[in-house]
């Protein structure tokens, strides 16, 4: 029964790989990559596996019973390339999805919630049994923000006090990885988000204490956010969908307290003091 991980080099599909080992045989591991050479050191078979090639996609579905689908990660090019791969799943006879979609996907403001509302739909409709894990947002996010509040004393957004529920990449890997060990979760759609929640504010409060230097929240309008990350030099649609975001925490789209994911994996999340530990042996 091989068990084959979609986006297997990016970070959160490295967690899986690695947390699927401790539980299966090596060999019953897929590693769907479109590079492989980046897979090589995983200790798993590897396949190439392009979002934008369906002809790959097909032959590197052959013989697998679950796809770990773990979304794609360009934004505007996910329904074409998710449509792909759920096209391929059902022409090779894949038995079991589990996909990563998007917290309160139906009601966030988050502006790339289209793509997943309409991959959830063709999952639905594909005919395969499925398990929806709706992951919040990942701690991990915040790593730079942390590195560069350091340096200048403050960080910038437009946030507000919007509180964020956030979660390390290796709690969503475990929720990963409950799902598969059980029929149980067929047809069922989690909403996964950290047991903690925290504002901007709080987040360098905490650095602060960590640090032992004093690290304040500059809140800006998403104009003003907007202007200061073109003058950093970020190009303008990035910038936009980061104004974008804060405007969306401040909303409360990043908040839940319903503790799905800690039931599933049986432990609190991961604290936010520990994930800004690890930030700070980075800086």
């Amino acid at each position: 029964m091989k068990i084959a991980v979609t986006g297997a080099t990016g970070q959160l599909g490295c967690i899986v790989i690695n947390q699927l080992k401790e539980t299966n045989e090596k060999g019953n591991i897929v590693a769907l990559a479109r590079s492989p050479q980046k897979a090589t050191g995983m200790g798993v078979d590897v396949r190439v596996a392009d979002y934008n090639n369906p002809v790959s996609l097909n032959i590197a579905l052959m013989d697998i019973a679950t796809l770990v689908f773990i979304s794609g990660s360009e934004v505007g090019q996910r329904i074409p390339q998710h449509t792909n791969i759920i096209e391929a799943a059902k022409q090779a006879g894949v038995r079991r999805i589990v996909y990563t979609s998007l917290l309160h996907v139906d009601t966030t403001s988050l502006s790339i919630s289209e793509e997943h509302i309409v991959t959830e739909t063709l999952l639905k409709n594909a005919g395969i049994p499925f398990t929806i894990l709706r992951n919040g947002w990942y701690t991990e996010n915040y790593e730079e923000s942390v590195i560069s509040g350091l340096k200048a004393n403050t960080f910038i957004g437009s946030a507000c006090d919007g509180k964020i529920s956030s979660a390390a990449r290796r709690d969503y890997a475990e929720a990963i990885v409950a799902v598969l060990s059980s029929g149980a979760h067929h047809g069922k759609i989690y909403e996964l988000a950290g047991d903690e929640s925290f504002s901007l504010s709080d987040l360098a409060a905490e650095v602060s204490v960590q640090s032992g230097k004093l690290i304040s929240y500059t809140n800006l309008s998403s104009e003003e956010y907007v202007t200061t990350l073109l003058k950093a030099g970020l190009p303008h649609g990035v910038a936009e969908m980061l104004a974008g975001i804060d405007v969306s925490t401040s909303k409360g789209d990043l908040f839940d307290d319903s503790h799905q994911l800690s039931n599933l994996i049986g432990r609190p999340t991961t604290p936010l003091s520990d994930v800004v530990k690890d930030f700070l042996k980075q800086a």
